[in-house]
């Protein structure tokens, strides 16, 4: 099993940045990828990018595109959510998670096996 910490959040106001990690231990990841969803309260739990362990391509929700980011190094076994342009609607908590199966639907929750504690994100107007 992998267990998955996550860290960076906090509050900022809209225009503003934050730096998203989640740090992978239990052994070296190998898993088909990495990603975040986030919750805001009272709605269901949101796609928000994710990223293949190999190759690294890349995915997004609509709604952060072209303002979110997404890496990973291997060799940490850490994989980063840069977040620019924030804008109130962003504030969650937001979780990484990890598709230790590959079970290969790096945009579902049903891809993930594991998932970290949650970072509170609060983007203020």
């Amino acid at each position: 099993q992998v267990q998955l910490v996550e860290s960076g959040g906090g509050l900022v106001q809209a225009g503003g940045s934050l730096r998203l990690s989640c740090v992978a231990s239990g052994g070296t990841f190998s898993g088909y990828a990495m990603g975040w969803f986030r919750q805001a309260p009272a709605k269901e739990r949101e796609f928000v990018a994710a990223i293949r362990w190999t190759g690294g391509r890349t995915y997004f929700g609509d709604s952060v595109k072209g303002r979110f980011t997404i890496s990973r190094d291997n060799a940490k076994n850490t994989v980063s959510l840069q977040m620019n342009s924030l804008k109130p609607e962003d504030t969650a908590v937001y979780y990484c998670a990890a598709d230790s199966k590959s079970r290969a639907q790096p945009t579902s929750r049903r891809g993930y096996d594991d998932w970290g504690q949650g970072t509170q994100v609060t983007v203020s107007s």
